[in-house]
């Protein structure tokens, strides 16, 4: 991993505490498993089910819940809370114990595998009735003046082939009803553009209408090839008839489905049958998408939750073991877009389930890779209707992930900024980003007290020791580290802290962000060079905001200190008012115009002073102020 990260595990009775009051037995029983291949099943305290899981070596595997040390992320943590005991099956092979994971998993639903939630409802095509009918689509079919074609499960793909029918066939698709509005007002834009036959001119009959839309069912319900084959033929009927302008409707139309057919074919591989899948992570949840194309075109699009965000690779893993071994229509080519645990023995297993030869495919380049991109946004963008961020914030940071080798999302992000004014005037600001956004509660400021002079080192040094000093000692406000620190500052900046964090075992990945010549952020930093960032919009952006935003609040806290320093040295003036006195009472009052308002009473008792110097004092901020 880039950047820095010095080892630091939490004291065991933090550990134990975090685990439950069986952990001894739980780790007896275990040190006396076989290292046999099997299946694995965790239990609460009423014996039901919460966890089934394959090991290659069931000792190996299942003691590593209860070792003192294990680096358990926070989804292996809640499951080891609530283990109060366990079972297993020995199997002959890793595969064999593969294929019984899969069927307890279906049979028992356990609360900590993946239980896969989908958009599938209920879709319809609706076909309005009277004079000229429209096609649209509709969740349900409680209109008692239209027909309707299915129930259909994606509401994806009915989507798409009511926007492609009314597309081919020239279909009205405005506001306008007919025939009451023919002829009321012009044309709009969809008919220049020749997406809309102009029935609003009146040159289009009832029944001429109704054949198009008939022609648009039996598009719908048998097919492009098939339509094309019989509007082939009306046309050249047509031709032979001398009907050259009927002819050329039918040739436009012809065209028209040809164009969008070939638009759906992304690329050519061996098959055309395939499915890309994509994951979307996100704090506690995390998003599968699957797109599939059948006959090199796009036929539908999946997309799944999964809670408790946990081990890409082992997620991955989970998922695709609960969509596919149950499904008729596996196809022979899967386009992922990360390699996953176990990969060979899924794909075996699946090659089975299927009857044919399957292969996972992991693109790296080209179109393949354009689609991984396209999936990835489907699932991101479902992801970001569930946590109420936008699909760009969420790859933003799966990306800063990937760029700087984390081993996860970094969800909590703290920033560091130093600005300098004089040798009084010296301060440090600590910014919070969660989940891609500001945490103005965690905002913090830092006065600079041991160091002499300018040295931006060291003054990074010391406020990064005070905070990590803060959360050893178990300041809730400090609480808990951050997934990643971003310092203001190059290369030098992160070789100093790193010192810090290794004197004091603390384990944050540790960056800095450096500017050009004009401000603006040009790379990450790291000990050993740089990283550049602007090819990434998104992650420019992030990266952009939060340097910004750590700026502004460095340098707002130490104009406030001037400030205050400016507003102490005017009321020194004031005979018997020295900086001790000025102090007290910019405490009390942090404003000149909390100041202003005092009245004698509360300047002498802030500054404790006697009743005539308050008086004067009063006089003097009267005044000045």
């Amino acid at each position: 991993m880039g950047g820095t990260a010095v080892g630091v595990s939490l004291p065991f009775s933090s550990q134990e505490a975090r685990m439950n009051e069986h952990i001894d037995y739980l780790r007896d029983k275990a040190n006396r498993l076989s290292l046999s291949p099997g299946v694995y099943l965790m239990k609460d305290k009423t014996g039901k089910i919460i966890y089934v899981g394959k090991a290659k070596a069931l000792k190996n595997r299942v003691t590593s819940y209860f070792r003192h040390d294990a680096n358990h992320n926070a989804k292996t943590l809640k499951l080891i809370e609530n283990i109060a005991d366990f079972d297993f099956i020995v199997c002959p092979s890793e595969l064999d114990a593969l294929v019984l994971e899969c069927s307890l998993i279906k049979l028992h639903k356990p609360k900590y595998n993946i239980l896969l939630k989908d958009d599938k409802g209920y879709n319809y095509i609706k076909v309005s009735r009277g004079a000229y009918p429209r096609i649209s689509y509709a969740l349900n079919t409680n209109d008692p003046d239209a027909d309707y074609l299915g129930p259909f499960t994606s509401g994806f793909t009915v989507k798409q082939a009511v926007e492609e029918v009314n597309t081919i066939f020239m279909l009205p698709t405005c506001n306008r009803r007919f025939p009451m509005d023919i002829g009321k007002e012009r044309p709009c834009l969809n008919m220049h553009i020749k997406k809309c036959m102009g029935v609003c001119r009146g040159k289009i009959s009832s029944e001429e209408y109704r054949k198009i839309i008939d022609e648009a069912l039996d598009y719908l319900k048998t097919g492009s090839q098939r339509s094309v084959e019989q509007l082939t033929e009306e046309m050249n009927e047509a031709a032979e008839n001398l009907e050259f302008e009927k002819a050329a409707k039918l040739r436009d139309r012809i065209q028209a489905i040809t164009r969008l057919k070939n638009s759906q074919k992304i690329f050519d591989y061996k098959t055309d049958d395939y499915d890309i899948v994509a994951l979307a992570q996100n704090v506690s949840l995390a998003s599968v998408a699957v797109v599939k194309y059948r006959g090199g075109r796009l036929i539908d699009k999946e997309n799944f939750f999964i809670g408790d965000e946990y081990d890409p690779g082992s997620m991955r893993r989970d998922f695709l073991l609960s969509y596919y071994p149950d499904r008729e229509d596996i196809p022979k080519e899967i386009y992922i877009d990360e390699e996953f645990e176990d990969m060979e023995l899924v794909t075996q297993l699946l090659r089975e389930k299927a009857g044919h030869a399957l292969k996972f495919v992991v693109p790296q380049r080209g179109q393949g890779l354009s689609q991984i991109v396209l999936a990835k946004n489907n699932a991101s963008e479902y992801l970001a209707l569930k946590v109420g961020r936008t699909a760009k914030e969420i790859n933003a940071l799966e990306d800063l992930r990937d760029l700087l080798g984390l081993e996860k999302i970094p969800l909590i992000i703290e920033s560091y900024d130093m600005s300098n004014f004089g040798e009084d005037g010296r301060v440090g600001g600590m910014i919070v980003y969660r989940n891609g956004r500001p945490f103005k509660p965690g905002y913090r400021r830092f006065n600079i007290r041991d160091v002499v002079g300018i040295n931006d080192y060291a003054s990074m040094q010391e406020v990064l020791r005070r905070r990590m000093q803060r959360y050893l000692d178990g300041d809730e406000g400090f609480m808990p580290l951050p997934d990643l620190i971003l310092l203001d500052g190059g290369e030098g900046h992160v070789a100093a802290v790193s010192e810090v964090f290794a004197q004091m075992g603390i384990n944050v990945p540790l960056f800095g962000l450096v500017k050009d010549s004009k401000h603006r952020t040009r790379a990450i930093a790291k000990e050993g060079g740089e990283i550049a960032i602007s090819a990434n919009k998104p992650l420019f952006k992030l990266l952009t905001n939060i340097q910004d935003e750590v700026h502004r609040f460095s340098i707002t806290f130490q104009r406030v200190k001037h400030k205050q320093k400016t507003y102490a040295l005017e009321l020194t003036e004031v005979p018997g008012i020295g900086q001790a006195k000025a102090q007290a009472l910019m405490k009390a009052f942090r404003t000149k115009q909390e100041m202003k308002a005092a009245d004698p009473a509360q300047l002498r008792a802030a500054a404790k002073i006697s009743e005539e110097k308050a008086q004067e004092l009063y006089r003097f901020i009267q005044e000045r102020f």
